[in-house]
């Protein structure tokens, strides 16, 4: 894997920064659609009432992705249709658990807990080419360890975490899988529009099956779409932070390291704690949700402070390395292991 030109990787970072942007809107709106499914279906399971929060998201996103590649070449390569396989797999395993641990746990706490695969993807590509990455990355990771405990609350008597903090935990690991796949060097010449229909597909498959496993009734599956103001937030879910962050994702991860992309998908927390301070009264007051904004509590400044910190330790660690030739040499033969 060649280095990119200096000016494409800041594109590539300033693109990636956005594509948190959308991330971080998509806590907010998908817990307040998450309180809608329960206001509207209050004998559904907290399965079903995920599953059908993250179903009609991805089969919307799915279909609109295909009316836009209508007459461009619909058929995917077979290392097109592997690559979108394999993210759609990853990716519908950590969207699930996350989506469900927000059933019992702040969305500001579950952004920042997801963050977790910033200390699992060094490791692994640690492991992978048999080479320490470094004493700045294992402190970047140590860092992040102290404000996840901070963060969720971790009882250090009984080492316990609540259900939502595992089931975000768990959804790292998912995730962190997702980045290292589209990281592939047998990936490089995918055309990632194609990557993220089949994708999406995979995504829409899965859930819809789910759900409809899970109804407590076969109407609970029209129920939802109903209300208008269900039908208003899952499309922004599908079209903002679905196709508009996993397109980019698709498209512009690949263009720099995997670990440095890990990381700065460390500010999706930050971005949606913010949006956590005032959009729940706003949806509330609009959708008719028990829905109340979240406090900037101190383990969240706390917690959420030394993940931003090891990001940024780690980003001026990075940028450091591509100056020196030597640095950037064993950054490509880490890279190179994957």
């Amino acid at each position: 894997m060649s280095p990119p030109h200096p000016s494409q990787h800041r594109q590539a970072v300033l693109v990636l920064v956005l594509t948190t942007v959308f991330w971080g809107l998509s806590f907010p709106v998908i817990k307040s659609i998450m309180s809608l499914n329960r206001a509207l279906l209050p004998d559904a399971g907290p399965w079903f009432v995920a599953a059908a929060a993250l179903a009609p998201r991805f089969t919307l996103a799915a279909v609109l992705m295909l009316a836009f590649r209508a007459g461009r070449g619909l058929r995917p390569t077979r290392g097109e249709l592997r690559q979108g396989i394999g993210i759609g797999l990853f990716a519908a395993g950590g969207t699930f658990f996350q989506t469900d641990g927000l059933q019992y746990t702040a969305a500001s706490t579950s952004a920042f807990l997801t963050q977790f695969y910033a200390i699992l993807i060094p490791v692994w590509l640690a492991f992978r080419s048999r080479r320490s990455p470094g004493a700045v990355i294992w402190a970047g990771c140590a860092l992040v360890l102290l404000g996840v405990g901070v963060l969720g609350h971790f009882d250090w008597r009984t080492f316990r975490f609540g259900r939502g903090e595992w089931e975000t935990l768990l959804s790292s690991i998912f995730f962190m899988g997702q980045i290292l796949w589209i990281e592939r060097k047998e990936f490089a010449g995918s055309r990632p529009s194609s990557t993220t229909l089949v994708m999406f597909t995979v995504e829409s498959v899965l859930f819809l099956a789910l759900a409809a496993g899970t109804a407590p009734r076969a109407m609970a599956l029209v129920v939802p779409w109903e209300s208008p103001a269900w039908v208003c937030l899952t499309a922004t879910l599908a079209v903002v932070c679905t196709i508009g962050a996993f397109w980019l994702m698709n498209t512009w991860q690949p263009r720099i390291q995997a670990t440095e992309a890990g990381l700065i998908y460390c500010i999706e927390p930050v971005i949606a704690s913010v949006f956590a301070l005032f959009l729940p009264a706003l949806l509330s007051a609009w959708v008719s949700i028990d829905y109340r904004n979240e406090q900037a509590t101190q383990s969240l400044l706390v917690g959420g402070g030394l993940i931003m910190f090891a990001n940024i330790l780690v980003q001026a660690n990075g940028n450091a390395a591509r100056g020196s030739k030597g640095n950037l040499k064993t950054a490509q033969l880490i890279i190179k292991k994957v």
